[in-house]
């Protein structure tokens, strides 16, 4: 199956399934795990930060920043539809106590800095302590340069908030900028980044920042559940990753060109935005049985609504792109 529903659905190549394999291991929780400590060393170091914590989930990678960001009673903000504040069922509110702020954002991700202003509270009783801005790059592929990230930094700076990334897939904005990674997330005090992703690995994610604030993560970690133990073997997929899947992302972003050529060329289909690896789409006739009938053409993609997210990948190659606008143009034709 050719599936573009999302860049998690990948697979082990044979290369990290033997970097998977032959792995040291030891008990993570006892910090003895010798991939892991390699694994947050190397990726402090590329970000130009203290230290790192790996984690199993982004979700769990930004619950910790925020837990350690922010206390009971305080706030965090972040765009409205941004991951931390709308896709990880609350769990900052529900388990750290803390109140999210929704503000405007930009068609690319960006929070707007003027909203972000207003809405920073004041040392009163009446109001919970805004503590922490949230940003996140790449959203919905979309890419921020550093530039137009610094208009919402400096607003956060100015009021002395503390910042933190959801970088969940910066490498496909590092990528498409061009621009080094430490240079990317140096106005951040904590970066999230996914290794399951894009970089495509089985699972896993890894939090940098300072030592002071990963020491506190790592104690949220553990009172979340997050605590491994012969993790090693996952952190080898993420060094593996490291080693062998950033540059290779430019690929995807070209197959997501192609495949956006490709689809807007049928009549029935209307590309509404194309950033980095994903393609999004308004389909006239989209149904569940529109998606059915994909599948059964070899094409796994969300399709029963308008728009649908198409997200190229490392295992889509050329023929796979050909394939799947062909599908399209073959589904969208039975009547």
């Amino acid at each position: 199956m050719i599936d573009l529903r999302s860049d998690t659905v990948t697979r082990p190549s044979p290369g990290m399934r033997r970097a998977i394999a032959e792995a040291e291991v030891g008990d993570d929780v006892f910090g003895d795990d010798p991939t892991v400590n390699r694994l947050e060393a190397v990726v402090a170091e590329r970000l130009g930060k203290q230290a790192a914590l790996f984690v199993p989930s982004g979700t769990q990678s930004n619950l910790c920043a925020l837990m350690a960001h922010c206390g009971r009673g305080d706030e965090y903000i972040a765009g409205e539809s941004a991951h931390t504040y709308r896709y990880e069922a609350g769990g900052g509110a529900v388990l750290g106590s803390i109140q999210p702020q929704p503000v405007r954002m930009f068609d690319d991700g960006l929070p707007d800095p003027d909203h972000i202003a207003a809405v920073i509270k004041p040392d009163d009783s009446h109001f919970a302590r805004t503590k922490l801005l949230c940003l996140e790059n790449t959203k919905d592929g979309m890419v921020q340069s550093i530039e137009r990230m610094k208009l919402a930094v400096d607003v956060g700076h100015r009021h002395g908030l503390a910042l933190h990334l959801d970088g969940a897939r910066m490498w496909n904005a590092i990528v498409a900028l061009g621009v080094s990674a430490d240079d990317f997330v140096a106005p951040f005090d904590t970066v999230s980044m996914c290794l399951s992703k894009g970089l495509g690995t089985p699972v896993g994610s890894v939090l940098s920042g300072s030592s002071e604030l990963i020491a506190e993560a790592r104690r949220v970690r553990k009172m979340l559940g997050g605590g491994l133990r012969q993790a090693g073997m996952l952190a080898a997929a993420g060094l593996y990753a490291l080693d062998h899947n950033i540059d290779r992302l430019a690929d995807d972003h070209a197959r997501a060109e192609a495949l956006a050529a490709g689809l807007g060329a049928i009549p029935e289909i209307t590309v509404t935005s194309l950033a980095t690896n994903m393609v999004f789409i308004d389909i006239e006739g989209a149904s569940p049985e529109l998606q059915n009938r994909l599948e059964d053409l070899g094409v796994l993609a969300r399709v029963s609504s308008s728009p649908a997210r198409l997200a190229t990948h490392l295992d889509i190659s050329d023929d796979d792109v050909e394939a799947t606008i062909e599908a399209f143009g073959r589904a969208l034709s039975v009547s």
